[in-house]
């Protein structure tokens, strides 16, 4: 699979989850002391994710 979310813990002992697309990351969450919540946030990044605006501030 070309593209995947992982969830690791960081330096803080936080939960992150991680998108990546081949092998590399693409964006990453805040730190959530729990895995449920890291898991909570890739849930809503795959819901609301698709119909979000874009905007161009540059």
């Amino acid at each position: 699979m070309a593209h995947k979310f992982e969830i690791k813990k960081n330096k803080a002992d936080e939960y992150v989850a991680y998108f990546k697309y081949n092998g590399e990351t693409i964006f990453w969450t805040e730190g959530y002391k729990s895995k449920a919540s890291a898991i909570n946030a890739i849930e809503s990044i795959k819901k609301n994710g698709p119909t979000a605006p874009t905007e161009d501030n540059g």
